[in-house]
């Protein structure tokens, strides 16, 4: 198993900086535009997607 070091933010953060509403950040989620891990009922995006989305 390898296990990156990458921080994950919450979904309100990710809105935050991509400028959207948390409820955006979630349909990109569930659609598949965004990806992000499920921890517990949480879901918790990687800097690096939010780069991707940004560049």
């Amino acid at each position: 198993m390898i296990i990156q070091n990458e921080k994950l933010l919450t979904v309100r953060e990710t809105a935050k900086i991509l400028l959207l509403s948390a409820q955006t950040v979630r349909k990109w989620i569930n659609s598949g535009k965004l990806q992000a891990v499920k921890i517990g009922k949480e879901y918790r995006v990687k800097i690096s997607e939010i780069n991707e989305m940004i560049n």
